[in-house]
């Protein structure tokens, strides 16, 4: 892998940059492969080494903990996930590891204890999300957004996975986000970038790279980040990341931000033993975090923190909200209560044909979010009313507030990749009518036991076609 001169050139003064160990393991070909476990599926990492075992994937695989993620595990080599019904699940996200210290960042600047508000303004394919879903607690809400139409289709994807009913895709460009004033708690921008921090994986990238392309990114974050502000509440938290090593998408745009934004700086903990790089801008002193992956198990990573500084917390958006969706009568509140682990949390809308259940604290800011966004899902898509039964939907089957009691046929490991192959199955049950298929006890979705067959339900579009 031959690195452009001018890039190293450009990264000669920066902080922990050692050119020589730089390109020493840009030329071992050396893969990190990390995942990070789902807490709501309560899969421990124990059984998850016991399960790539039992699968005959490989029982040579070693996990080892990721020190700045509380969910995260390092793999020795890599399994092929596509096969694998627990990534089908839900039970875990394959992330890369040092985008996982946005983890630190949340937590040392934000109270997550409390209802907040999160936007997750980039969100494609959806790591950063599913992260941050993971820490904010039951009664917050995350705005899950994604300018390009085609990626917010595997977001919404992943969001399903991941089970939550407080997330709210949307497909909106940063601009949108004015509508919505002093709205969010905090704010996440993992922003666009020239991409030189995976260069390991993407050696492609590197004939992409060129100076004008950084000064062009830098330009566009500046953009992305001037349209988004304004929806940060005073006092509010806004954590800025890229996968890049430029200054000019790192240290200076955290200058640009002090300087034109009026934001704070923060300064993180970190453990000396990590690896982790601690830098400051050059012009403001801003404190910033840069992830070699000479220094640490990962790939180039940058992440700063800043607060909104004001005494403001007012939410100005109350009387803009109109109601989202039709309610659905108590007749059919009844026929989908059953298929509900709680009810009474949740409040009910349908949207064309399609029943839908929202955390009921969530009501006014969803339906203030309707009113100024274009919303790709919100809650969880229920499925069908038909007359006195509930036709489910693959949503409603992933999800946390599934009810646990519903009947549920447990399969091997064979029978769920024919299920998620959508192949015809056989399975000798007595339940009749509908059935979740469950793998280690993690539902793959629904089927329907007839008297002569089983129908397979498992969505077309997400369908495994690898044999």
């Amino acid at each position: 892998m031959q690195l452009p001169s001018a890039f190293l050139s450009s990264l000669q003064h920066i902080n922990g940059f050692d050119k020589e160990a730089f390109e020493k393991i840009h030329q071992n070909g050396e893969q990190v492969t990390s995942i990070r476990m789902n807490p709501s599926k309560q899969l421990g990492e124990g059984i998850f080494q016991q399960l790539l075992s039992a699968s005959k994937q490989s029982s040579t695989i070693k996990l080892e903990k990721i020190p700045w993620s509380s969910n995260g595990l390092y793999l020795s080599e890599r399994p092929s996930f596509t096969i694998d019904p627990l990534f089908h699940a839900g039970a875990y996200y394959v992330q890369e590891a040092s985008s996982m210290f946005l983890e630190q960042a949340l937590q040392q600047t934000t109270d997550l204890s409390q209802p907040i508000k999160v936007l997750d303004l980039c969100a494609a394919p959806g790591g950063k999300s599913t992260l941050i879903q993971s820490l904010i607690s039951s009664e917050s809400l995350l705005v899950s957004n994604e300018l390009i139409k085609n990626r917010v289709t595997i977001l919404a994807e992943n969001i399903t996975k991941w089970g939550a009913a407080n997330v709210v895709v949307t497909n909106n460009d940063p601009v949108h986000l004015k509508r919505l004033p002093n709205f969010f708690d905090a704010i996440v921008v993992d922003a666009p970038c020239s991409g030189s921090g995976l260069f390991r994986k993407d050696p492609n990238a590197i004939n992409e790279w060129n100076e004008p392309h950084v000064e062009g990114c830098s330009l566009r974050q500046q953009r992305i980040l001037t349209d988004a502000l304004p929806s940060l509440k005073e006092g509010g938290t806004l954590i800025y990341s890229t996968c890049s090593y430029s200054t000019a998408e790192n240290e200076a745009i955290a200058d640009w931000l002090i300087e034109t934004m009026q934001l704070e700086s923060c300064q993180l903990a970190i453990d000396k033993n990590w690896g982790i790089v601690a830098t400051e801008s050059e012009k403001l002193q801003a404190y910033g975090y840069r992830f070699y992956p000479d220094k640490i198990k990962g790939e180039g990573f940058f992440i700063a923190a800043f607060k909104k500084t004001g005494n403001g917390n007012i939410d100005d958006n109350k009387q803009l909200s109109k109601k989202y969706g039709e309610k659905l009568s108590k007749k059919e509140i009844e026929v989908v209560s059953p298929f509900l682990q709680n009810p009474a949390a949740h409040y009910f809308i349908q949207q064309g044909d399609e029943a839908f259940a929202i955390p009921l604290q969530l009501e006014n800011d969803v339906a203030i979010i309707q009113s100024n966004l274009y919303i790709k899902k919100a809650g969880i898509k229920l499925g069908q009313i038909m007359r006195t039964e509930l036709i489910p939907d693959h949503q409603l089957a992933l999800s946390s507030i599934l009810n646990t009691s519903l009947p549920a046929v447990e399969t091997d490991r064979e029978t769920a990749l024919q299920y998620l192959r959508r192949q015809e199955i056989k399975i000798d049950t007595p339940i009749k009518g509908w059935t979740l298929l469950t793998y280690n006890q993690l539902p793959l979705g629904w089927m329907k036991v007839l008297p002569n067959r089983i129908n397979n339900y498992y969505p077309k579009e997400w369908r495994i076609l690898n044999k």
